[in-house]
């Protein structure tokens, strides 16, 4: 599907409707522009959430970490043990 668009003079660009169902594009869908050879190719941006941490989740994070070394430091020994008794 092939349309002509209008640039205006602040830059803005409108997709007409059409175009917009086609690619399923909705209000505030983010897009990449990226220049090629051919021209300029707009593809959307792939967007993902983020979580901003509260202390708690930081403790929680620490603590977990805290735990993996242990057991990772009890099964180091563990090995270490048998290789001494061979």
């Amino acid at each position: 599907m092939k349309m002509t668009l209008t640039v205006t003079s602040r830059g803005v660009i409108t997709l007409p409707a059409k175009l917009r169902r086609a690619l399923n594009l909705k209000a505030d869908d983010q897009l990449i522009a990226e220049p090629t050879a051919d021209g300029l190719l707009l593809r959307p941006a792939v967007t993902l959430p983020i979580e901003i941490y509260t202390d708690e989740r930081i403790r929680e994070f620490d603590e977990a970490e805290e735990e993996l070394a242990n057991a990772i430091g009890r099964r180091r020994a563990r090995s270490r043990k048998k290789v001494r008794r061979t």
